[in-house]
């Protein structure tokens, strides 16, 4: 799950056609083009412990979300484009969509783009946030599935969209580019109510590149400018309640040839409000560093280590905390097609706020449980420890 800016660089064209200009019925049109592009990706899976149980199982969309998108641009000369993208996630093991109901449940956008001036955009989007700060963090290279930091506590894979939201990019000058997003409520009389707000800055100056990104949701369970957020883990489910939440991040990197060596922070609060399960806020921060070496052209390892601790958490007295290794290493067989296994391990104590409505009861305090990336949010460990490992392959085009 997966960066959509590492998923870029590594889509193929399956078709690309483009209009010169054309005269119908007396007006000529002016240059345009659409692309479709898409990844399937399937794996073998074994999990130390499920629920308390080992399993072996396939798995899909690990190294990257399986998907499929049509990306369209048309030349309005001037420097200025038409553009547009229709993105859409499916289980590439059973066909069926990653959202019930939802066809493009990714993204659905469309907008302005200008050399000069910078991109702007409507509809449902990814944030600043995630483009510019977690292509730089762990997911950009180890994967959401196994890599991002416990549950994707910090929203850095790609488990955070705004319905009904519109975005400025600027163009990159001198290696620094903003993004501002902001997401409509579309509450009558309030302009501010369920609105939902991000932006992030991003310098890069080879071999260094450096981001910091912030988001602010708001009424977190009835916004429909919030398309989607992972708050469905055993690190967080128990804020599910929260009338709002803050998040703030930054990665930095380095390159050496065929070296690359990171360093990624994210701090995440949950506010309650008055319907809330939970009184106090909720503090977590995440610490993580990265490093990627090319062994040849076609082969590639990654290692990662990541500490999330629960600072602030209801009156617990022993927050919760989280340890986590990660592995990845992968072969190219060509541009589009990459074998790749995965391998991650993490360590789990203290306590922790159950999610209302579990077994342990609404708002409960039970020991902290291990859930490595976000591929096991579902199916976290019953105990301490769980160790995943993933073999698979990715085919884009």
């Amino acid at each position: 799950m997966k960066s959509l800016n590492r998923a870029q660089t590594r889509v193929g064209v399956l078709t690309s056609f483009s209009v010169a200009a054309a005269t119908f019925c007396g007006t000529a049109w002016a240059q345009s083009s659409v692309t479709l592009y898409g990844v399937v990706d399937n794996a073998f899976a074994y999990v130390s412990n499920q629920r308390g149980h080992s399993n072996v199982y396939m798995s899909q969309g690990n190294l990257q979300a399986s998907k499929f998108g049509l990306l369209g641009a048309e030349d309005l000369g001037g420097g200025t484009k038409a553009i547009f993208r229709l993105e859409s996630g499916f289980n590439s093991l059973t066909g069926a969509q990653s959202s019930a109901g939802v066809m493009f449940n990714r993204q659905a956008y469309t907008g302005l783009s200008n050399d000069r001036y910078g991109t702007i955009t409507l509809g449902r989007q990814y944030t600043p946030y995630f483009n510019m700060v977690g292509s730089l963090g762990p997911t950009g290279v180890l994967t959401g599935a196994t890599g991002a930091h416990p549950g994707d506590i910090d929203a850095l894979d790609t488990t955070l969209r705004f319905n009904n939201s519109i975005t400025y990019a600027s163009p990159v000058i001198a290696g620094l580019a903003f993004s501002a997003q902001y997401g409509l409520g579309g509450t009558p009389g309030s302009i501010r109510s369920g609105s939902q707000f991000s932006a992030a800055l991003r310098y890069d100056a080879k071999p260094v590149a450096i981001a910091a990104g912030y988001v602010k949701l708001k009424d977190i369970q009835t916004s429909p400018a919030l398309g989607t957020f992972a708050i469905n883990s055993p690190v967080n489910n128990g804020y599910v309640s929260a009338e709002s939440a803050q998040l703030i991040a930054a990665a930095a990197r380095y390159t050496y040839n065929d070296l690359m060596l990171g360093l990624n922070y994210s701090n995440v609060q949950y506010a309650p409000g008055a319907l809330s399960r939970f009184a106090d806020e909720a503090v977590f921060n995440s610490y993580g560093a990265i490093a990627t070496y090319r062994l040849t052209p076609a082969v590639n390892v990654a290692a990662g280590y990541s500490y999330t601790r629960a600072s602030k958490a209801n009156g617990i007295t022993d927050p919760a905390q989280y340890h986590q290794v990660s592995f990845e290493e992968t072969y190219s067989l060509s541009t589009r097609t990459t074998f790749y296994a995965l391998q991650a391990y993490q360590r789990a104590r203290g306590k922790s706020l159950v999610a209302p409505g579990s077994a342990a009861g609404g708002g409960s305090i039970a020991n902290a449980v291990a859930v490595v990336g976000d591929s096991q949010n579902t199916s976290p460990s019953s105990g301490p420890s769980q160790f995943v490992a993933m073999v698979g392959i990715r085919h884009a085009f």
